[in-house]
């Protein structure tokens, strides 16, 4: 007889990896990029500055492409991987219903269009130097507004159910109620970032900066 030969499974590793990178560092990267837009709910000058000072980061170039556009590029690429063969991204589990794997799939395609546009705009376009009058202007397109509105929500809501993806695929709840819990922290959390990126839209788009008498 002959012995089997084990081969491990590239396709669970695949998954893990896949799911790990929605949380770091593309998540991590969604979380930075709303916190540093949101000082335009101060100043444009606060907005400029923060802008300037991530702007010239030393080796700026290689550790976007190391940190955030491959790991951003795989995610992307690999989810419609997923969602072409048919294969769930989770395993069943009694709660979900499949009604979080189905919105997950969906923000997950207009989310990846929208950052793959959003890149190319803002980091290519203006050779790294977006400035608050560059946003501004882009937002007084409507159709720009509306596009730059839908992603946000769906980019933020993909990210929650990342969460509950990620701690369900990690064996981090294990029973019903704890999946139930990390479902209902992933709305949540796709709740807060669609109000936080909504609200600074409406900044740029109104010049309404809430929060100026931070610095008066």
């Amino acid at each position: 007889m002959s012995a089997k030969v084990f081969r491990p499974d590239r396709s669970y590793l695949l998954r893990k990896l896949h799911s790990l990178s929605g949380i770091v560092p593309v998540g991590a990267f969604l979380a930075e990029h709303f916190w540093s837009n949101s000082t335009v709910l101060v100043s444009i000058s606060k907005y400029n500055e923060t802008s300037r000072e991530l702007q010239t980061i030393p080796f700026r170039i290689f550790a976007e492409a190391l940190m955030i556009w491959l790991p951003i590029l795989y995610h992307g690429c690999y989810g419609i991987h997923i969602w072409m063969r048919g294969k769930s991204n989770v395993s069943d589990y009694p709660w979900v219903g499949n009604w979080l794997y189905t919105l997950q799939r969906a923000t997950g395609l207009v989310a990846f269009v929208y950052i793959g546009w959003h890149v190319y705009a803002e980091r290519f376009l203006t050779h790294g130097k977006s400035t608050y009058g560059d946003m501004e202007r882009t937002l007084q397109n409507p159709y720009a507004l509306a596009f730059m509105a839908v992603g946000i929500v769906a980019s933020s809501f993909h990210f929650g159910i990342g969460i509950w993806n990620f701690l369900c695929k990690w064996g981090l709840t294990a029973t019903v109620q704890a999946q139930r819990a990390a479902g209902r922290l992933g709305v949540l959390v796709g709740l807060a970032f669609s109000l936080v990126g909504i609200l600074i839209l409406v900044s740029f788009r109104l010049n309404w900066h809430p929060f100026e008498f931070y610095i008066k």
